[in-house]
């Protein structure tokens, strides 16, 4: 009986569970003292609450680009963060030529709608030549070959958009239409954390829609579960994955245009911490799928904007908010040991026949 019981004893188990532990009472004392110690208001409460779910949502519409392309061919684009960046950098061009012009402030709406569309427009080119050139002839490679293939291209792109415009931090055109907040009762938001908390759940739910109800949809969906029955039932399945790329580069060139709203500046490396934090996202909603993502990006962006202040300041710690890209990390790593299938269940390890 003893020698049973011990052999049962997995001691990487007992580890990881005194670790969670520790952390756990960390998080609990922390909390507990800052919330008893009262040094925030409701309404700053709130504040951070709202300027969560604006972040939050900025994360979740790049975290459904890896989470699409996941589904589909079981792979990480990890080039995806400069996909991102691409649309942005390139945008902010035009946006500068408009705010000259003074268009982008006598014809704001139609202006923003021309960044979505250039933003939108040249991710897309960026994604699809990516699975193009660099994934579609390793396919049938061993999953490692992709995956450095993928951190590679993502070097690439990097060093040619800084190669064509520079290596300064650009400041983008802030728009005078966007100033401002609103206020109800204790909650304060501002005009431009409306535009992105909207913006962000309207492209969502039209993704969700595409995904769930259209025939491209539908065979998007077929491919993920299995490519070769789906070539057999007369689906082209190198144009699904095409359209897959397609569609996850154009949300994160919508995404960019939040960053830069939000932000207001963009350079060649921008993509690198706003993909990690996608990644983690989209791997705390399960990666692989797409409503787990919109979770797990909401999610990232309120426990980045509340956990540090909630869970370090009663700790004492000097200056919490400087550690929220740590908490984001930290994150990613603590899903990964503790929870790897992600919120709503599926393993990473998991593959479909």
């Amino acid at each position: 009986m003893r020698q049973r019981f011990l052999n049962r004893i997995n001691f990487t188990d007992i580890a990881l569970g005194i670790i969670g532990a520790a952390l756990v009472g960390l998080i609990v004392i922390g909390s507990f003292k800052t919330l008893v110690e009262g040094n925030y208001t409701t309404r700053q409460w709130l504040d951070f609450v709202v300027f969560g779910i604006a972040q939050g949502s900025v994360s979740a519409l790049i975290a459904l680009g890896y989470a699409l392309v996941y589904g589909i061919l079981r792979m990480i684009n990890f080039a995806h963060s400069e996909v991102f960046m691409a649309g942005s950098f390139t945008a902010y061009f035009a946006a500068v030529s408009m705010a000259k012009s003074g268009f982008l402030e006598s014809n704001t709406i139609i202006a923003v709608l021309i960044l979505f569309a250039i933003a939108m427009f040249t991710s897309t080119a960026i994604g699809v030549l990516v699975e193009r050139v660099a994934y579609r002839p390793l396919r049938r490679a061993p999953r490692l070959v992709p995956l450095i293939t993928a951190i590679g291209a993502s070097f690439v792109l990097q060093y040619t958009f800084k190669g064509l415009y520079g290596d300064q931090f650009k400041a983008y055109p802030e728009i005078d239409t966007l100033k401002g907040s609103y206020t109800w009762g204790d909650i304060n938001i501002t005009k431009v954390q409306v535009v992105v908390i909207l913006s962000a759940a309207f492209l969502m739910l039209l993704l969700y829609l595409y995904v769930q109800f259209t025939k491209t949809g539908k065979a998007m969906r077929a491919v993920a579960e299995d490519k070769d029955v789906a070539a057999l039932m007369g689906i082209d399945v190198d144009a699904i994955i095409v359209r897959t790329f397609a569609l996850g580069a154009a949300l994160a060139g919508a995404a960019g245009i939040l960053y830069a709203i939000t932000f207001r500046q963009v350079n060649f490396f921008m993509g690198f911490i706003p993909g990690i934090k996608a990644f983690t996202a989209a791997v705390l909603g399960d990666i692989g799928n797409i409503p787990g993502a919109m979770l797990g990006g909401i999610f990232l962006g309120l426990f980045e904007s509340i956990g540090p202040i909630l869970f370090l300041d009663g700790l004492n710690v000097p200056a919490p908010y400087q550690l929220k890209d740590v908490i984001a990390f930290s994150m990613l790593v603590l899903v990964l040991l503790f929870r790897p299938s992600g919120i709503l269940g599926e393993r990473l390890s998991r593959t479909k026949a």
